[in-house]
């Protein structure tokens, strides 16, 4: 069912975008690492969001709703870039490192496997490491926008943080 287009929605939705990109951008962009996934993830949400009639989680959660929205739009980005690498990975470090004097190939592999593990994680999982160290919420603050209890993030938390570190020591090829 897609959702009427009216002068009115237009200003909504603008009003809607103005608010909220930077929260889905700066989301996205810490867990692709690309400025140009960024704008992807952001894009595809509001497109959809436009597709479709406003969900009921938008109206009583609009932070929560789109930095879901952007980690699962992320998450599915990496997956889908890990899907069709269609150039060799040194090739790719060494045009990285050239195009950027002050990135070296040794952190841009860094990065790309911190990415890469992120989206091998639970997408809650991800939400929260994400809203915790990228955007600098509080326990408790996460807690109210899951609508759980504050304990139930930091289980959550240190979980998600656990296989993190465990899925960054096997693409390093270290014991866990």
């Amino acid at each position: 069912m897609s959702a009427v287009v009216t002068s009115d929605s237009v200003q909504r939705y603008e009003e809607i975008f103005k608010r909220h990109a930077p929260l889905i951008y700066r989301t996205a962009y810490g867990i692709t690492g690309s400025h140009e996934d960024a704008e992807d993830a952001l894009q595809g949400i509001f497109l959809g969001l436009i597709r479709r009639d406003v969900p009921a989680d938008l109206a009583r959660h609009p932070e929560a709703y789109f930095h879901r929205a952007a980690v699962n739009k992320s998450l599915n980005l990496l997956r889908a870039r890990r899907r069709r690498r269609l150039v060799d990975d040194d090739a790719a470090l060494e045009q990285t490192a050239a195009d950027d004097p002050h990135t070296t190939a040794d952190s841009e592999l860094r990065h790309r496997q911190l990415y890469d593990a992120i989206a091998e994680l639970k997408p809650d999982h991800a939400q929260i490491l994400i809203l915790r160290y990228m955007h600098g919420k509080t326990e408790t603050e996460i807690a109210k926008m899951f609508g759980v209890s504050r304990g139930t993030i930091a289980v959550k938390l240190f979980r998600s943080r656990a296989r993190l570190r465990k899925l960054l020591r096997a693409r390093l090829g270290e014991k866990p």
